[in-house]
C-alpha cells in the first residue's frame, strides 16, 4: 500500500510535468508562427516598400496578437500546477518512507564473524568475486570456503551461456548419482541441448548416435520428441517442434544447474541475504505504523516473543506452514502447538486446555458433535 501511495504521487508529478512541457511548447510554437508571419509580411515586396505606416501597422497587429495569446499567463498557470504537485511529493515521501527505522527493530547482538561470512558469501554467490575478496581483506576474515565452490559454478555457467555444454556435462556426469537422488532431470536437459546442437549442424546420424550413447529412454517421451524433430531437420522453425529452437531452453538449463549446484553445496539458490532484505522491506512498513501508534511502549516491544500485529508477506517468502487456531485466531507457538483431536480436527493446545479445564473433563469439538478426551489429543509437527 505504501509503495502504491508513492507511485501514485510520482505519477501525478510526471503527468503535470508532461502537461506543463506540452503547454509551454504549444505556446512557444504559436508565438513563433505569429512572429514569422509578421516578418514575412514586412519583407514582402510591395509598391510602397518604404511606407513606415504599413510596418507600424504590422508590428501593432503582432503586439495585439501576443497580448491575446498572453504567454506569461499560460506558462505561469502550467508551472503553478507543476509546482503544487512537486511540493506535495516530498511530503508523501517523508510520510511514507520514514527514514527512522530504529523504532521497528530490536537491539540484537550479532556475531560479527558470522555477519561477515554471510556478506562475503552473498558477494561470491552473485559472482562478485573481486568485491568479495576486497570485503574479506578489509574485515580481516579468513578466506571463505564458498569462494572456490562458487567460482567453479560461475565458470560452468559462463561456458553454458556461450552455448558451450562441455563443463556443464562433465559436472553433471560426475554428480549423476546425486542428481538422480534429487529427482533432477538436469543431465537429460543438457544432453538434449547437445543433441539439438549436433542436429542443427545437419548431422542427423551423429545426433542419433549421440542419443543412443548418452540419452536414456524416458517415459516422458522426451527422447521420442527429439528423434521426431530430426524429420524436420533444416526446417525445425516451421515444425511442431519449433520450441526446441527457443532460447528459453538454455535459460532454464542455467537456472536448473544453478539450483542443483547450490543444493549439492547445501546452499540456497536464492541469496539468503537478498531474501532477508526483501522480506524485511515488506514487513517494515506495518511495523513502523504500529510503533508510531505505540510510541510509549518501546520497552514492551523489545521483550515481545511474538509480533504484535499480523504481517503479511508474499508467497515467495513463505517457507514453512503456519497453523492458526480456528478458535483463538492465534498462530501456534512452541508453547502453544497444534494438537490433533480424536475426531480429526486441529486446535491449539491452549484452546484445548481452556475447554477441558486443563484436562479435568471432556469437551465437545467446536466443529463436530464429538466428545473429546484431552488426554487423547496428539501434537502435530509441521
Amino acid at each position: 500500500m505504501e509503495v502504491k501511495t508513492v507511485k501514485d504521487a510520482f505519477d501525478r508529478v510526471a503527468k503535470k510535468q508532461k502537461l506543463s512541457c506540452s503547454k509551454t511548447q504549444e505556446t512557444v510554437d504559436r508565438l513563433s508562427r505569429e512572429i514569422e508571419k509578421a516578418l514575412n509580411a514586412i519583407q514582402e515586396p510591395t509598391t510602397d516598400t518604404d511606407n513606415p505606416l504599413l510596418h507600424k501597422s504590422l508590428v501593432s497587429d503582432l503586439k495585439k496578437t501576443v497580448q491575446e495569446i498572453a504567454p506569461s499567463n499560460q506558462l505561469e498557470a502550467a508551472h503553478k500546477e507543476l509546482n503544487v504537485a512537486l511540493s506535495k511529493y516530498p511530503k508523501v515521501l517523508e510520510k511514507t518512507l520514514n527514514s527512522d527505522i530504529s523504532k521497528a527493530y530490536r537491539n540484537v547482538e550479532f556475531d560479527l564473524h558470522t555477519v561477515h561470512q554471510i556478506i562475503a558469501s552473498f558477494f561470491y554467490g552473485q559472482g562478485l568475486f573481486d568485491i568479495g575478496d576486497c570485503f574479506i581483506s578489509e574485515t580481516g576474515e579468513p578466506e571463505s570456503s564458498a569462494r572456490e565452490s562458487f567460482m567453479e559454478m560461475y565458470l560452468i555457467l559462463k561456458a553454458l551461456k556461450r552455448r558451450d555444454l562441455g563443463p556443464a556435462l562433465n559436472w553433471a556426469a560426475s554428480n549423476s548419482d546425486k542428481l538422480e537422488q534429487a529427482n533432477s532431470d538436469l543431465e537429460m536437459k543438457l544432453h538434449s541441448l547437445h543433441f539439438l546442437k549436433i542436429a542443427q549442424d545437419k548431422k542427423s546420424l551423429d545426433a542419433v548416435n549421440y542419443a543412443r550413447k548418452h540419452i536414456p529412454i524416458y517415459s516422458d517421451r522426451g527422447l521420442q520428441k527429439l528423434m521426431c524433430s530430426l524429420l524436420w531437420n533444416g526446417n525445425l522453425d516451421k515444425s511442431p517442434y519449433a520450441g526446441f529452437l527457443s532460447p528459453t531452453l538454455w535459460t532454464k538449463a542455467v537456472k536448473e544447474l544453478t539450483r542443483q549446484y547450490c543444493n549439492l553445496l547445501g546452499e540456497s539458490p536464492e541469496s539468503p541475504l537478498s531474501v532477508t532484505v526483501a522480506a524485511g522491506s515488506q514487513a517494515l512498513p506495518p511495523l513502523l505504523k504500529y510503533m508510531n501508534l505505540m510510541v510509549n511502549k518501546k520497552q514492551e516491544w523489545q521483550t515481545m516473543e511474538q509480533l504484535p500485529i499480523p504481517v503479511e508477506l508474499s508467497e515467495e517468502f513463505q517457507f514453512h506452514s503456519v497453523f492458526v487456531c480456528p478458535v483463538t485466531k492465534e498462530q501456534s507457538r512452541e508453547d502453544n502447538p497444534p494438537m490433533r483431536l480424536c475426531c480429526g480436527h486441529v486446535l491449539c493446545k491452549q484452546s484445548i486446555n481452556r475447554m477441558s479445564k486443563n484436562g479435568s473433563k471432556s469437551f465437545k469439538c467446536p466443529y463436530c458433535p464429538s466428545d473429546i478426551d484431552a488426554s487423547q489429543c496428539r501434537q502435530l509437527y509441521f
